[in-house]
């Protein structure tokens, strides 16, 4: 395993610069850039600005490993999947412009007044035409289990089961509800086959270590990425974060 960090809180007022700058720093490995954050990776950028990106990171030690977007593809509105759909696809190129791995989406709840397994089956069907482009790309689709009611790890294992395809798997997001009387292996059970990527959250009462336990049987050999709260003290912070991470990579 390997680890880095999600630009949600931590960096998200650092430019690409000072990302990378600050993460080689604290020997972090990896980075996700998530959307609309001061970085300005998006889709639409200039080409130059693309290659830019795409060159500093190469001569960086940090990898450009994924996009975090905010597609989300629950509405009951089908002209608002369809276009989180459509912008999925713009992510995706982007991510294949800059060498990145993968895409980050996610849905954000079951609406109110709609069946739950009508809800399940529009998120699947929009994650497989997520899949067919970002295929076409070499470019994976990780979905974040998120949102309220669509984090239960119940539900995500629906929505994986009706999507089905090769190029979309999830993000486990260490999230409250994946534990039951005080393990997850049960929730861990449920979607280890489609775990693509991990984000690492900073919850007093996440049972951690147990994770990477898990994470290790599985032979998990991929990225952790951090996704904590913001710091006085970034700098320190990130070199701590990375102590306590190789603590429990090697305690298990």
């Amino acid at each position: 395993m390997r680890l880095g960090l999600v630009t949600y809180n931590v960096g998200r007022e650092w430019d690409i610069d000072t990302i990378i700058e600050k993460l080689e720093a604290a020997r972090f490995e990896a980075v996700e850039l998530r959307s609309t954050h001061r970085h300005g990776v998006e889709p639409g950028m200039a080409p130059v600005d693309v290659e830019r990106v795409r060159q500093r990171f190469e001569e960086s030690r940090v990898r450009l490993l994924s996009l975090g977007s905010a597609c989300e593809f629950h509405s009951p509105d089908e002209t608002v999947r369809r276009a989180n759909v459509e912008e999925t696809g713009r992510f995706v190129e982007l991510a294949h412009d800059l060498g990145c791995w993968g895409v980050k989406v996610r849905p954000n709840g079951l609406p109110p007044d709609v069946p739950r397994e009508v809800t399940v089956q529009r998120i699947a069907e929009a994650l497989r035409a997520c899949g067919d482009h970002a295929e076409r790309f070499g470019i994976e689709i990780w979905v974040e289990v998120h949102g309220r009611d669509t984090q239960q790890p119940e539900v995500m294992r629906a929505i994986m089961d009706g999507c089905g395809h090769p190029s979309v798997g999830i993000c486990w997001n260490s999230n409250p509800t994946d534990i039951r009387d005080g393990s997850i292996k049960e929730a861990f059970d449920l979607l280890k086959s489609f775990i693509r990527n991990v984000h690492i959250r900073d919850l007093p009462d996440y049972p951690h270590r147990e994770l990477f336990r898990l994470l290790k049987s599985i032979d998990y050999s991929r990225y952790t990425l951090a996704e904590t709260a913001q710091s006085c003290e970034p700098d320190r912070y990130l070199r701590f974060y990375r102590a306590l991470w190789r603590e429990l990579v090697n305690s298990v």
